[in-house]
């Protein structure tokens, strides 16, 4: 098992589903965001997903663009993230870190080497939001030890079942269970809607389910916890951080926000 499956096996175990936060790696710069991720999974958040900012992030509505940009103008990039891994690791050696990327700033890597770059630092696993289940073995086929950095699939709602079934059966880690079509952001939830398809994925798999895009507050949580192994807040945390990147308080915001959000889910 590594750190991911741990996890979920603890979380379980303890009847509280997984709080899983998307950050981007740099923004507000690298000091200020390495500071405000460690005062996040201080206070709560079961899993990271380190977000490599990327130029053309395609899959992202406006408020991660914009991080993504604020990063890459103090210098941030890939190997930089990886540096952040590192320290983040350092920092909380148990916690489950997946670097949430492009396939872009990855394919500078032959698949051996990312394999064993992800290992140094101390990755748990890949979420690549461009490389579709057809083209993964481009990179899969060639690690190593392929359970040891799972790659996440994604289920968009518009999945058919034939297809669920397929991203299901090579699913390692977790599966992330898109809300809704379009790119992330806040706000636009149905419930009834998404817990129909979190039913026919869970008939598919025994992997942990989490929700993502569009989940930003407690209340979503508490809706959408019955239905899922964890939910992913990401440009609810990344607003925050463009709102008050000025405010010494930051990490005391974000700290709040996210003891808020892991209360409900327990």
């Amino acid at each position: 098992m590594n750190r991911i499956s741990q996890k979920f096996a603890e979380l379980k175990n303890r009847q509280e589903k997984a709080l899983v936060a998307y950050i981007t790696a740099g923004d507000p710069d690298y000091e200020r965001s390495l500071e405000l991720i460690s005062a996040a999974c201080a206070n709560g958040v079961d899993i990271l997903e380190l977000g490599v900012p990327f130029s053309d992030p395609t899959a992202d509505g406006p408020v991660i663009q914009e991080a993504a940009i604020r990063a890459l103008s103090t210098g941030m990039n890939i190997e930089k993230s990886f540096k952040m891994v590192a320290d983040i690791r350092v920092r909380f050696p148990q916690l489950p870190i997946v670097l949430f990327s492009y396939y872009n700033p990855l394919f500078q890597y032959d698949a051996a080497e990312l394999f064993a770059r992800c290992q140094k630092v101390g990755v748990d696993g890949l979420l690549v939001v461009d490389l579709p289940p057809e083209e993964a073995q481009e990179i899969t086929a060639h690690f190593p030890n392929p359970a040891a950095l799972p790659l996440i699939r994604l289920v968009a709602p518009t999945t058919p079942v034939e297809r669920k079934q397929r991203i299901a059966h090579d699913a390692q880690g977790f599966l992330y269970l898109i809300t809704r079509t379009g790119v992330t952001g806040t706000g636009g939830l149905d419930v009834d809607y998404i817990a129909h398809h979190a039913r026919e994925l869970r008939a598919q798999t025994s992997v942990p389910i989490c929700l993502g895009f569009g989940i930003s507050t407690a209340k979503d949580i508490r809706q959408l916890a019955p239905h899922a192994d964890g939910l992913i807040v990401g440009s609810a945390l990344v607003k925050l951080v463009a709102e008050h990147k000025d405010n010494p308080d930051l990490t005391k915001i974000i700290a709040q926000a996210v003891c808020e959000l892991k209360a409900a889910c327990k």
